[in-house]
């Protein structure tokens, strides 16, 4: 009896971590094999997934429906979480570039109210994260494979003041302070 309680106790928390993922289809894709009878199709899905406060995967599935492939997917992505610091929980630190195959994305930070300006595939992963402001491009291959791999290699390089100044062995006021002394100041003319 207790062990049942357990159990139900284990799979409501697990419930209850699942949703406070959110979870976006970003793209499907139909494939046939041809057989004897005719052809064979199968669905490939491509779905990133987030909590909206700067932890952020993606995973591939692959079935013969689309709801067990978007359920493996989904799993998939669970399993590769990245965090990624975001300012105020809101906008990247720093400009930053991936690139993944032949797909190259730029991603900049971006001032309060800008939104997000930023293509499907990169939208989606954005999205999830939880940024409300930044401004992103991508080049080369529209591929959505490789522009979510692209993001991701991006958003691997974002690093916080917190995380450099502690590498660093300095106080964050310290770092901020010395960016102040470097920053060039305006030319007059």
């Amino acid at each position: 009896m207790a062990r049942e309680r357990e159990r139900s106790r284990d799979r409501r928390g697990r419930d209850d971590r699942d949703s406070e993922f959110v979870d976006k289809l970003v793209h499907i894709n139909r494939v046939a094999k041809v057989v004897k009878g005719g052809r064979r199709f199968g669905f490939a899905a491509l779905v990133v997934v987030g909590d909206q406060k700067g932890r952020v995967g993606f995973g591939h599935g692959k079935a013969r429906e689309v709801p067990e492939a978007i359920r493996k997917a989904t799993e998939s992505a669970k399993r590769t979480m990245l965090r990624v610091p975001l300012r105020e929980g809101r906008t990247l630190h720093h400009d930053v570039s991936g690139r993944h195959g032949a797909g190259k994305v730029i991603c900049r930070a971006a001032p309060a109210g800008t939104g997000i300006i930023a293509g499907g595939p990169m939208r989606a992963v954005f999205e999830t994260l939880g940024v409300q402001d930044v401004v992103a491009k991508s080049f080369g291959s529209s591929n959505p494979y490789n522009m979510v791999r692209a993001t991701f290699e991006a958003l691997k390089k974002e690093d916080s003041p917190r995380g450099v100044a502690a590498r660093r062995g300095l106080k964050v006021s310290a770092l901020q302070a010395r960016r102040a002394d470097v920053d060039p100041e305006p030319a007059e003319a």
